[in-house]
């Protein structure tokens, strides 16, 4: 049968009716069977032929380029030639394919503060991904980061709802671009609905416990906005909430996503949350009941549950499901499919993908972000550093030549994927790289530390789901002769560079952290290093804010580089020799011991005290915070006067001037306090911010605004909305009380 009669004859086939008829003609046609298969989503790297062949899979993800068009011609033997959508984690980047763009991670990102720049990474990242044949990104993640010990701090925007919101939901405008029939769009994907990161003791995954007023205070409002906005699809978390798994929860799904926000997008499970109900969480008998619990509770496609093709077609011989209880989940992933076109192209890899991927173009933007992903934290003077007059530089500690380390989690060598150990070193500029690079500075390098050894899991190497289990972290001891190297370099330098942190062991799924400190050799690294008496560069290159030894509080300067990407050691370079100006600033705030967990500025009003017994319960480093090579007054904050209504916008003005001798980018944060509340609430939230940019001496009168109908709380019903009475508009800096300016106006 020739293609112009297949198109005759399957009205499916036809590009020129409306999807709307073509969806139904094809679901028409469809077994149960097939029903089945279009739901899962399975593992490229297992058995490509039994997922296509017998399961009729409708998604993949893993794939490596040489699977992915063994995949496309395996769906060509299908009966009803369904094409695959193709998933990957492409979370800063292109993560696991060779050459392509690795940007700093999203925690990195978080640090611009600029919406317009991280839309134009996830632009481009798309442009890249949609090239090589993958059709769909398991990012933004919209989680809030609360416990520092949690492995997957570095995947979020930080700790605050609304900056959460404007990151997410400009990522997600670059990757979906202007609609899915551009060929350089790619599905977004909001992740992960919702709590999963309000977990216990920070373990990964663990029950959240949470209430629907707190998930509707905080957590939900990112992903209401993303919904809205048009984000296609969202992944559901792992964890359970009051005892039920987020697969299963009504409220969550029906109640809240469907019904009241409208979602139409289609829902994606996590890694195995089908199976987890059964062998993990065990609150499910067999995979026939979690596979018919799921369908009942709207899931769209089920990822790498192989066993609820089986357990689904168990229930509808059982009776506990229908063939017509799969339609509207198979619907939804039939449209975005021919939404995408990959019924006319499946969008295979593209010819001359060299002058996609891994783009000079691509290559400047990282560097733009890698630049603002950086934050100053303290600073003596010492910084910047002369690029022109001759200076002896040691550039110390175990991170600071780590290729692969400085990408971060969701990387090439991150371990995710199994056809890649790296990326290509020759595109990644390391500390090392980037300060050897500096004309005329004589750069020496030593290691000074070990971070860690690798043991392997005493209860063996997989979970129960044949999943490889993380191997135990063993701290590498103290090593007298690695830091007598270190110190004889530093001793004969002008300055010291020490680059310490976490690694890739650390970091993400399951590998939460007990502590925050640094681990194996660095704090001895760091005291012996301060103790020479010469000047040192603290540069924190970590996933995520972690605790640094005392001996810091005499360095000459501190720079958190969360995981910088590809460009972080030119980045780091520039800043450092005043090339740039630093302008990151802080989107999650910085411990000064793990026992202080909590950390976070928005936390509720009203405990006895205001410290604890031993300790401060103060940030070593707050929300919002960082440092420019020049300094910035804030003055005359004026609001708009009388008595406001949920319709107008409070209205402020601030003169912010530069009263140092360098340009600086000023992000100018905007807080709301509501004086009095009928139900705690938290003390300020960030409303607004603006960025200006500022000449030495340089004045501005920045406008910000806050629609007043953003100035609302959750009430004890769990409604959100305005009360009538007093406000404080706060303007400054960043989250610190004390460095707020403060102003009052009047909800009517």
């Amino acid at each position: 049968m020739t293609s112009q009669t297949l198109t005759d004859s399957l009205p499916y086939l036809d590009p020129a009716l409306p999807i709307a008829a073509r969806v139904a003609d094809l679901l028409d046609r469809m077994t149960v069977e097939e029903k089945v298969g279009q739901m899962l989503q399975l593992d490229a790297r297992d058995d490509l032929d039994d997922h296509v062949l017998r399961r009729t899979v409708g998604s993949i993800l893993h794939t490596s380029p040489e699977r992915l068009i063994r995949a496309n011609e395996l769906t060509a033997q299908t009966r009803l030639r369904i094409p695959l959508l193709v998933g990957e984690d492409c979370i800063h980047g292109h993560s696991f394919w060779p050459g392509a763009t690795i940007y700093p991670t999203q925690l990195g990102m978080a640090a611009s503060w600029d919406a317009e720049l991280v839309e134009k990474v996830a632009r481009a990242t798309a442009v890249e991904v949609a090239a090589t044949g993958i059709h769909w990104t398991f990012s933004p993640v919209l989680c809030i980061a609360r416990d520092l010990r949690w492995g997957r701090v570095d995947e979020t925007f930080g700790e605050d709802p609304f900056l959460i919101g404007e990151l997410a939901s400009a990522m997600v405008r670059g990757y979906q671009g202007e609609g899915l029939d551009d060929p350089t769009a790619i599905l977004a994907t909001a992740k992960h609905f919702a709590g999963y990161s309000e977990t216990q003791g920070g373990r990964d995954a663990s029950e959240a416990d949470i209430s629907r007023r707190k998930l509707r205070s905080w957590f939900l409002p990112p992903f209401e906005r993303v919904a809205r906005e048009g984000c296609r699809t969202f992944m559901l978390g792992y964890q359970t909430t009051d005892g039920v798994p987020i697969t299963v929860n009504d409220w969550l799904l029906s109640d809240v996503l469907r019904g009241e926000w409208g979602y139409t997008g289609t829902l994606i499970t996590d890694w195995d949350n089908v199976g987890r109900m059964v062998w993990e969480q065990q609150v499910q008998p067999d995979y026939t009941h979690a596979a018919a619990a799921a369908v009942k509770a709207g899931n769209d496609m089920v990822m790498t549950t192989p066993g609820f093709y089986e357990g689904a077609l168990d229930a509808v011989a059982r009776g506990m499901l229908s063939s017509s209880d799969f339609d509207a989940a198979v619907a939804r992933i039939l449209t975005l499919k021919f939404e995408l076109g990959l019924f006319e192209d499946p969008r295979l890899p593209q010819d001359g993908l060299d002058a996609v991927v891994g783009s000079a173009a691509h290559a400047d933007l990282n560097l733009e972000v890698a630049r603002r992903s950086l934050v100053l934290l303290e600073n003596d003077g010492t910084l910047p550093l002369s690029p022109v007059a001759p200076l002896s530089v040691a550039v110390v500690g175990p991170l600071a030549d780590d290729a692969q380390t400085q990408l971060g989690d969701w990387a090439g060598g991150s371990g995710q994927a199994g056809w890649l150990d790296g990326q290509p070193r020759e595109m990644i500029t390391t500390v090392l790289d980037g300060l050897a690079g500096v004309d005329g500075w004589a750069v020496t390098h030593a290691r000074g530390a070990d971070i860690l050894t690798l043991e392997e899991d005493p209860r063996g190497a997989t979970f129960p789901d044949g999943q490889p289990r993380p191997p135990v972290v063993v701290p590498a001891d103290r090593d007298d002769a690695l830091i007598a190297e270190a110190v004889a370099a530093a001793s004969a330098s002008d300055v010291v560079v020490a680059v310490v942190g976490d690694r890739i062991e650390l970091v993400g799924e399951g590998r939460s952290t007990a502590t925050l400190e640094l681990i194996g050799g660095q704090n001895a690294l760091l005291d012996a290093l301060i103790a020479t008496g010469k000047p040192v560069v603290v540069v924190l290159l970590a996933s995520k804010p972690l605790v640094l030894p005392a001996s810091v509080s005499q360095a000459a300067a501190v720079i958190w580089a969360a995981n910088p990407g590809m460009q972080g050691g030119r980045a780091l370079a520039e800043i450092v020799t005043g090339a740039v100006e630093p302008s990151g600033r802080l989107p999650i705030s910085f411990a000064r011991h793990v026992g202080q967990q909590p950390t976070y500025y928005n936390q509720i009003r009203g405990q006895h005290g205001d410290r604890y017994a031993d300790l401060t319960q103060s940030p070593a480093w707050a929300f919002g915070q960082g440092l420019s090579y020049s300094t910035v007054s804030y003055s005359d904050l004026t609001v708009s006067s009388g008595p406001l209504s949920v319709g107008d916008a409070v209205v402020g003005e601030v003169t912010v001037t530069n009263t140092g001798s360098r340009p600086v980018r000023e992000t100018v944060q905007v807080y709301v306090r509501d004086e009095v509340t009928s139900v705690s609430w938290t003390d300020r939230e960030l409303k607004a911010y603006r960025q200006v940019d500022l000449a030495p001496g340089e004045s501005a009168r920045v406008r910000v605004e806050v629609p007043v109908a953003e100035c609302s709380i959750v009430d004890a019903a769990g409604v959100r909305r305005v009360e009538p009475g007093e406000f404080a508009l706060l303007v400054g800096p960043d989250s610190r009380e004390q460095s707020l300016l403060s102003a009052a106006f009047t909800v009517a």
